[in-house]
Parts: C-alpha cells; sequence; structure tokens
C-alpha cells in the first residue's frame, strides 16, 4: 500500500485532492498534514474523515524534527506539497510568516524526503504545487510558458517562487525525484472567503460594499479547483520526473467583468431585482506591487497528459455560487471563526 503524504490537505485546493486521492485510491494510504491555521478548516473534508485509507495529522511543516519523525514513521512513497501561506495581502502586511511557510516549509519537507529516499528513490515522488505569479507580470499580449523566467513582484510570489528553486535544486544536487507545477488563480467551494470570488459573494448575500482595486482591470486566468485536483493526479502518477507543468484555464477575465457576472449570477439566484448587487461595487485605493495580467499556455499538460478544463468559466462560477448558497453554516462558522471547533470537538 502506497503512502502519500499531503500537505495543506485541509485547505482549499488541498480538501480536493484529499478527497480525490482518498476515494479513488483505496489502496493508497493518504495522510493529511496540516497546521489547522486560518484557512484550514476540518469542515472541507468531514465527508471522508472515517475512510480506512485516510489519516489527519495535525502539524507544521516549519518544525523540522517534527516532520524529520513523521517522514521516519511512516516511511512515505510520495509528497504532494500544497501547504502554504498564499494571500499576497497578507504577504505584504507580514512577508516573515511567508518566508517560513513557503520556503523553510518546503527545504523541511525536501530534507526529509532526501533523507528516506536516500537509497532507492525508485517510484518515489515530491509534487511541489506552485503558483502563476511567480512569473510576475504580462502585458496586454503573451502568455506563461513553462520557460518564462521568473519575475515575482510580491512577497507572496517571491516565497513560491524560491520553494520551486529549491525544490529543483534538490533535484538537480541530489537526484531527488519531483514534479512542479504552476497554476493559475482557482475559485469554487470551500474557498476561504478572503479571495475575490468567495469574498463577494459573502458580502453580496450580507448586502456589504465589494471593494474592487483600482480600475478593476487586472486580468486573471481562472480554474475550477475540481479541475485543478484532477491535473494533480495526472501529474502525480503521469507527469515526467524533474518537469514542469503550467496547469491554466484558457479562461481570461479582467476582475471588472467577473464581478459583474457574479453579481447578475447572484441577483438572480437570491431573487433580487438584476442590477442590486453591482451597486455594492466601490473601487479602492490600489494594493503596492498589483501585477496587471496572469495568463497561462496549458499546452503541454494538454499534449502530454490530455489534461484540460471540464467546465467554462460560467458553469463553474453557477456551480460555486449555488455551493455557497447551499452551505451558508459553513461560510458563517468560516467568518466568525467557529470552524476552530471542530477540531477540538473531534480531536482533542
Amino acid at each position: 500500500m502506497k503512502k502519500i503524504l499531503i500537505t495543506g490537505g485541509a485547505g482549499f485546493i488541498g480538501s480536493h485532492v484529499v478527497r480525490l486521492f482518498v476515494k479513488k485510491y483505496p489502496e493508497y494510504q493518504i495522510f493529511n498534514l496540516d497546521a489547522l491555521t486560518y484557512a484550514g478548516n476540518l469542515e472541507n473534508i468531514m465527508d471522508i474523515e472515517k475512510e480506512p485509507n485516510y489519516t489527519f495529522v495535525k502539524g507544521d511543516i516549519t518544525n523540522e524534527s517534527f516532520i524529520s519523525n513523521l517522514f521516519l514513521e511512516h516511511q512515505f512513497d510520495g509528497v504532494i506539497h500544497l501547504a502554504a501561506e498564499s494571500h499576497v495581502d497578507r504577504s505584504i502586511e507580514d512577508p516573515m510568516a511567508f518566508v517560513k511557510t513557503n520556503v523553510i516549509g518546503t527545504v523541511n519537507l525536501l530534507n526529509a524526503a532526501k533523507k528516506q529516499w536516500a537509497n532507492t528513490a525508485e517510484g518515489k515522488r515530491f509534487y511541489h504545487v506552485s503558483t502563476d505569479e511567480v512569473y510576475g507580470s504580462l502585458g496586454a499580449e503573451g502568455l506563461f510558458t513553462e520557460t518564462t523566467a521568473y519575475d515575482p513582484n510580491s512577497p507572496y510570489s517571491a516565497s513560491k517562487a524560491s520553494s520551486d528553486h529549491f525544490v529543483r535544486a534538490y533535484g538537480e544536487t541530489y537526484g531527488l525525484p519531483y514534479v512542479v507545477t504552476n497554476c493559475s488563480n482557482n475559485y469554487g467551494p470551500n474557498h476561504f472567503p478572503e479571495k475575490l470570488i468567495p469574498l463577494f459573494i459573502n458580502n453580496i448575500i450580507n448586502n456589504k460594499p465589494l471593494p474592487v482595486y483600482g480600475d478593476g482591470n487586472y486580468t486573471r486566468d481562472w480554474l475550477f479547483v475540481k479541475d485543478h485536483a484532477v491535473a494533480i493526479d495526472l501529474v502525480f502518477h503521469q507527469g515526467r520526473n524533474h518537469e514542469t507543468y503550467n496547469i491554466g484555464g484558457f479562461n481570461e477575465w479582467k476582475n471588472i467583468d467577473l464581478v459583474k457576472v457574479l453579481c447578475s449570477i447572484m441577483d438572480t439566484k437570491l431573487g433580487r431585482e438584476a442590477g442590486t448587487s453591482a451597486k455594492l461595487i466601490t473601487y479602492v485605493k490600489d494594493r503596492p506591487g498589483h501585477d496587471l495580467r496572469y495568463a497561462i499556455d496549458a499546452t503541454k499538460i494538454n499534449t502530454e497528459l490530455g489534461w484540460k478544463p471540464s467546465v467554462t468559466f460560467e458553469q463553474g462560477l453557477e456551480i460555486t455560487v449555488d455551493w455557497y448558497l447551499n452551505n451558508q453554516e459553513w461560510l458563517h462558522h468560516v467568518t466568525s471563526g467557529e470552524y476552530g471547533k471542530y477540531y477540538e470537538k473531534m480531536y482533542s
């Protein structure tokens, strides 16, 4: 039975990856390691917590001795590393938190994997999940490819770029078997409401302002989170060692256009007069180092592994809105901090 460690598995993307692996691979033993900071929520995966091939471990990847002992105890065959600080605004306020988790935490995992797989790396894999933000900002034209030079502009993207470099360095220096993926903006169920789409859904429900940075013309490529989980599954099992794969939705939207579509969907779902939610749009002061445009060229993963998004943005957005409207208790727990009590109830 293969033992797979998934870090950050109680978070947004991680919870979807954990669920997919637990259900799809009953012959694997899936270990979900999460520190349960503000964005880690066990309610995201309560539907699988009693599955026989699932184990939750509460712990911090920045704790070197803890990580070393965890690998020694369980002898993992693979690592899918998603645990990270990921919010740009938070990185501007506290860069060191991003250095500790995203850089030092990643190196702790690399060291533990290197030590455990020193005698034989056959059948082993370290999968590092990264972001398109490491590439910096695009102008009106062009796409990020796997060979685009790194040019990070925020403490968050700089910390992720650094962790990417460490993963590749361990592959070149120590022969560690790895793959790296750089993904565009994700959206979907269970997204912590500090990011644009879930924040605005929550604010519309509660008739609060919708804060749009600058002129709202910042452009992002959007990917439905479940499609990202499927891509991670494919790359983990079929991707080539020491390769990078870009994962994108072929789905560019200016922020202001996205918000207007979201407002229209919410008005329909909530039975409000058309244009009601759009009146909540409020333009606010731009944040420092704000990248103008991200756009991923996902040709490589499509050509080599046959992956492509399964839904259009409009379809995925409607699924997402429905999920939040049908799970307002979850939303309340997250916004009020109540979700933290679930761990105490289940694991104290």
